[in-house]
């Protein structure tokens, strides 16, 4: 487990892709007890460890949780993720080139549960959420680009699903358009920057995840 950032309010954390953030019906250790058994060894402490889950990211998708480690400090930090208070940049390397090198995407967006997978529409549909979020083209090969995408809304699977329905999917995203899936079972996508108010300190709090190691993410991070 890889501890980016840490006081006695809140910790932040590089979450690795196939990890998941909180547990599921899967049954699979999720990364909030991993962080716990963290604290609690780091700082001897008996019993439980009080942990706020306060966001969460897809399985496949790598980057920056933020966790809360005092319930003074979750209560805060929900209403600042409420009110879109918290600034998350992500990375994502997708197949082909957008035909704008920066945009802003406006979707309706329609979650289908059962296939846990969402669809993009152009105009307004029945069930549908206002989908929205800005991109720019940081760096590209000859068949993959890397964008920076900042959310304005926080939908299900929004990048996944508003960069596919835009032409371009996300490496290694089958569920979403993407012809192959990557080695590791990972997309490439991942949560790289975040900034905030602290919910205590009041100290702006800003964060950058490193970028994962191999070699088409070094090829496009070196060439911005």
């Amino acid at each position: 487990m890889e501890v980016v950032y840490e006081d006695n309010h809140i910790i932040i954390v590089n979450k690795q892709s196939g990890e998941i953030v909180q547990g599921d019906k899967t049954g699979d250790r999720p990364l909030s007890e991993t962080v716990k058994e963290y604290i609690k060894v780091k700082y001897h402490k008996p019993g439980n460890v009080f942990l706020g889950v306060v966001h969460r990211l897809d399985r496949p998708v790598s980057g920056l949780v933020v966790f809360a480690k005092t319930s003074k400090a979750l209560a805060r930090l929900n209403e600042m993720f409420r009110k879109g208070d918290v600034h998350k940049t992500y990375w994502a390397i997708v197949k082909n080139t957008p035909i704008q090198s920066e945009a802003e995407l406006n979707n309706w967006i329609v979650r289908n549960e059962k296939q846990n997978k969402s669809y993009a529409y152009d105009h307004e549909v029945k069930n549908s959420k206002n989908a929205c979020l800005r991109y720019s083209v940081l760096a590209r090969t000859d068949r993959y680009t890397l964008l920076e995408v900042h959310l304005m809304t926080g939908r299900h699977h929004q990048i996944r699903c508003q960069l596919s329905h835009m032409g371009c999917p996300i490496k290694g995203d089958l569920k979403y358009g993407f012809p192959r899936s990557n080695p590791d079972g990972s997309i490439s996508l991942m949560a790289k920057r975040i900034e905030f108010v602290h919910p205590v300190s009041k100290d702006t709090i800003q964060v950058e995840a490193p970028t994962p190691s191999d070699a088409l993410w070094k090829e496009l991070a070196e060439s911005i």
